[in-house]
């Protein structure tokens, strides 16, 4: 797959495609990312990309035209009509449905914004859909399109270590989306507390049920909302239901 993101800063994106163990996606081809700077597009002495916004007001506004002339030079460079995603506080939030549909893709035109925006008569011909991280605003999209592009190469074959570890993730399906349960190592016992004994059993069976109460009650008490979503599809049995009255 391939994205090809549109950023006046692409260096911001060296750590991510050169570090960590993402980078295998990278590095390998699984996941192509091709970085472009309207700038390079931009006309005149100066490459102008952005100006005052009419009406007035603080800041300034990315220019249509360069935008235009980079994603003309990335649409002759693909053979797919890849979808262009702007980032934007009136998008749908990513989750990771969105992120696993994005990893089974052929990829995307990533659009990152900046200052006050972008003149909405490129948005209205151009953009296909909107995405945002959540209730806060960023100076830029950057940060969300690496967010983006980390989730999706996570989840591509040989990228972690271990094939199942994304499995066991907060949000996963194979958890019925629910949130994952807390983790231990050694040593046995840190600063006086102990590991529960249960994950000392070598009883897998019951390592399993913990895991899936600790499951069912960090969900119940920190994201109640994702907890009422399984219950709608049906993913929560007679016996969760008895584990999650136990304890009330």
């Amino acid at each position: 797959m391939r994205f090809d993101v549109i950023t006046l800063f692409p260096e911001l994106f060296a750590p991510l495609l050169t570090a960590g163990i993402t980078r295998r996606a990278y590095e390998s081809g699984l996941v192509e990312v091709c970085l472009h700077n309207p700038r390079d597009f931009a006309q005149g002495n100066y490459r102008r990309v952005d100006d005052r916004p009419f009406g007035g007001g603080p800041g300034m506004v990315m220019m249509a035209e360069p935008l235009e002339a980079t994603l003309l030079h990335i649409r002759a460079q693909r053979s797919d009509q890849a979808p262009v995603v702007l980032f934007s506080p009136i998008g749908s939030t990513l989750k990771h449905e969105g992120v696993e549909a994005w990893s089974q893709s052929s990829g995307a035109i990533l659009l990152c914004g900046r200052y006050e925006g972008i003149d909405q008569r490129f948005i209205d011909r151009y953009v296909d859909q909107q995405i945002s991280l959540g209730d806060f605003i960023l100076s830029g999209g950057e940060i969300a399109a690496m967010a983006l592009l980390d989730a999706v190469a996570r989840l591509q074959p040989g990228v972690l270590t271990d094939a199942q570890s994304h499995h066991q993730d907060s949000f996963n399906s194979a958890l019925d989306g629910l949130l994952d349960c807390p983790h231990y190592t050694r040593p046995e016992v840190w600063s006086g507390a102990p590991v529960p004994d249960v994950l000392l059993s070598g009883h897998h069976a019951r390592i399993e049920a913990w895991r899936r109460q600790q499951r069912l009650e960090l969900t119940a008490n920190h994201r109640p909302d994702i907890l009422e979503q399984a219950r709608s599809k049906g993913l929560i049995t007679k016996a969760d239901e008895r584990l999650l009255q136990a304890k009330n």
